[in-house]
């Protein structure tokens, strides 16, 4: 599901003939009497006020955060990756975020401009050494499970119950690496489960933040059917 919006936004068409260009935008969007493709006059069609349809986010009280899910974002270089990563997190129902090494946190624009307000719900913590912070973790009764491309590796979709292997008291702490190296191997190596996700085309993995709203997806209803 895209995101909606809870303020009013104007769509708009290019009048170019050879262009066309139909795009929303909101308050304060550069381009609205100019098309951001060829420049030429644009044309209002449509305002669509708040209430027009049913917001994505109601209440904030409404969220159900499962105590069962955490995340470990083990040296995620792109903020866009990390912004978009706490807005899956969010909605899947996970309860806490662990920024480590060079890992931007909320402080970058560029996170906020994908995480759409969900770091605002969503608590968090950075960490510089995701070894250690994987140590911490493990000492405070966590399970880490790693998602990761490896010859080890366990199908995600095999996995059947959250509960089984955390129970209310052991979180899991699902672990994403590095866009190019994947995870630290020293933090891999006190993974509990590694696990990958099936792929049908002729790349061997996904974007990291596509891979996490995945894992996250599943994950969340795993939990939310046991609690």
């Amino acid at each position: 599901m895209a995101a909606r919006s809870l303020s009013r936004f104007e769509v708009r068409k290019c009048q170019a003939s050879a262009c066309g260009l139909r795009y929303p935008c909101q308050a304060d969007y550069t381009f609205k009497e100019r098309c951001p493709r060829c420049g030429a006059p644009t044309e209002l069609v449509l305002v669509e006020k708040p209430g027009d349809r049913e917001p994505d986010e109601a209440d904030p009280q409404r969220r159900k955060a499962l105590y069962a899910l955490e995340a470990l974002l083990d040296n995620v270089r792109s903020a866009w990756n990390v912004g978009s990563i706490f807005r899956s997190a969010e909605g899947a129902g996970f309860s806490r975020l662990y920024l480590c090494g060079i890992t931007p946190t909320p402080d970058f624009p560029a996170v906020l401009k994908t995480s759409l307000g969900a770091e605002k719900s969503l608590p968090w913590s950075q960490h510089l050494d995701s070894v250690e912070a994987a140590r911490y973790l493990l000492n405070n009764r966590r399970h880490l499970w790693a998602l990761e491309n490896d010859l080890h590796a366990g199908l995600l979709y095999e996995i059947q119950s959250v509960a089984a292997g955390s129970g209310i008291d052991h979180p899991v702490v699902l672990v994403v690496g590095n866009e190019v190296c994947g995870v630290d191997p020293e933090l891999l190596a006190l993974c509990e489960r590694v696990l990958y996700l099936p792929m049908r085309g002729m790349k061997h993995s996904y974007n990291v933040a596509v891979a996490f709203g995945i894992a996250a997806h599943y994950l969340g209803w795993l939990a939310e059917a046991e609690s």
